[in-house]
């Protein structure tokens, strides 16, 4: 089998779709080579994300790995939510095919884009290097 169950399933049902009107933080990013596109959406409270919701363009594994993330990071801090991984979304869907994992790379850089997009918002400083340039990144084969 090519997917996973959970992949399908987050696939078939995902969690957290939408919009959350006044985010505290919204991060879009997307990838022309495959076409997908995520957006994210925070609401944080005291510096831990209390809801999170997402819209996807893209391919079952583009939405997959957008909604476990937004489990993943919903009830965790904000500093917590920056240390997901790629690699922690993948496995936590039991595995993905080795042509899809940009799409967990991307699910990574939404979350990632939301923080830093919370972070500007707020005036809070950070270190840019935790948020890499996804364009010129040569971290990944995207």
């Amino acid at each position: 089998m090519l997917y996973s169950e959970k992949v399908m399933d987050h696939f078939q049902h995902p969690r957290n779709v939408g919009i959350i009107e006044n985010a505290d933080g919204v991060g879009e990013v997307g990838n022309a080579k495959c076409g997908d596109i995520m957006k994210m959406y925070l609401k944080i409270d005291n510096g831990v994300i209390t809801d999170c919701k997402f819209n996807t363009f893209g391919c079952g594994s583009a939405i997959a790995t957008s909604s476990m993330a937004t489990e993943m990071i919903i009830g965790r801090k904000v500093e917590d939510a920056l240390k997901l991984s790629n690699k922690a979304v993948v496995e936590a869907l039991d595995g993905l095919p080795a042509h899809k994992i940009h799409c967990s790379v991307l699910a990574e850089e939404a979350v990632k884009a939301a923080v830093k997009d919370y972070y500007d918002r707020n005036g809070i400083e950070y270190d840019a290097s935790q948020f890499p340039d996804c364009e010129n990144c040569e971290n990944c084969d995207i």
